[in-house]
Parts: structure tokens; sequence; C-alpha cells
């Protein structure tokens, strides 16, 4: 859930650098004043991790991208990311080892973004709470409680003193994810 108040994004970019990716409507980089709101829809590894290596190309060039931006001004980067980065973030981790969105290409990649000096804004506020933002529609996935969390939102390390929260909301219904949300004074 992104609501700005007060303020109208000084630019709108959609992609990566020259436009990158553009094709499959991935992220939109809207540009404000003191930081970018980077929305993101990450590519998942599908059946058979048959779009991990391109997954992994996109990581790469993700991080690349919201380098440059970070060098201007912080960044708040937010979206279905598609990884549940560590063994707390979804209910049968053991057996998930090899599923698109818990491979350990994928959460390193995760990691290797936090490492470049991003915080998980959820996992900060919450170090121990377990919470899922998707669940599948088989099995009576929601109601058994057998979820993920692959929603994020993610800031540079320098803003991370002016988020005031950061929250799932698993109460709300109507869809395979619910919302998340930050409060963020910048």
């Amino acid at each position: 859930v992104a609501v700005f108040t007060k303020k109208e994004p000084i630019s709108v970019h959609y992609g990566l650098h020259d436009n990158k990716y553009d094709d499959e409507g991935r992220v939109i980089t809207l540009e404000f004043e003191n930081f970018y709101y980077v929305a993101c829809y990450v590519p998942n590894s599908g059946e058979e991790l048959k779009r991990l290596d391109f997954r992994m190309q996109f990581e790469k060039d993700l991080v690349s991208y919201l380098n440059e931006l970070n060098e201007k001004k912080p960044i708040i980067y937010a979206g279905d990311l598609n990884v549940a980065h560590n063994e707390i973030d979804l209910k049968n981790p053991k057996t998930n080892t090899h599923s698109a969105g818990f491979t350990i290409e994928e959460r390193n990649a995760f990691t290797n973004l936090l490492n470049n000096g991003y915080v998980d804004t959820f996992r900060y506020l919450h170090p121990e709470e377990v919470k899922y933002s998707w669940w599948s529609y088989r099995f009576r996935a929601r109601e058994k409680g057998i979820g993920w969390r692959i929603d994020y939102f993610v800031v540079s390390k320098s803003i991370i003193d002016k988020v005031k929260s950061s929250e799932i909301h698993n109460e709300i219904f109507g869809s395979d994810h619910c919302p998340v949300g930050l409060e963020i004074e910048i």
C-alpha cells in the first residue's frame, strides 16, 4: 500500500536502465523531492525453476539500478519481491528449498540487496514475528496458515530511523496476497 501525502512526484520512470524489462512491466520509479519510490514485481522463477537464470540477471540489474538512484537520494523499494528471505518467512522451509521463491540463489540475491545498504523494514521492526503476505489458493492454505512473506518494503539504510511502522495486514482478504504497509516520515 503506497499513499503519499502533500507532494506529487517530480518524475515517473518505467523499467530499469535503458528501459530494460519494460516489456514485462516490472518496475515503476516515482521520484520525489527527498526520495525515490520504486515499485517492483520481481519475476517468479517458475515451475521447475525455468526462469531462475532470468530472475538472477534481473536481480543483478535491479541492485545496480537501485544503487545508482541511492547515490542521489534515498530509496523506498516495495512490492511482490517473490522471495521468502529466511526460514521464518514461510510455513514449510524444509520442503521448499528447491521451490521458486525459496532457492538459495533467490535468497542470496535478497541478502546481496540488503548488504548493499538496504533494510527489510518489517523484519527490522519485527525480528521474530511470523506473518505471511501470500497464500496459495490450493488446499485452503490461508485458512490453514500455510503462507509465505514475499511482499516487502525495503528502504535505504540512511532512512531506517524515519520508519514509524511496517505492517502486514493479513486480516484483509480479497486476493492470494494481503496488503503490506509502511509509515515513514521523510
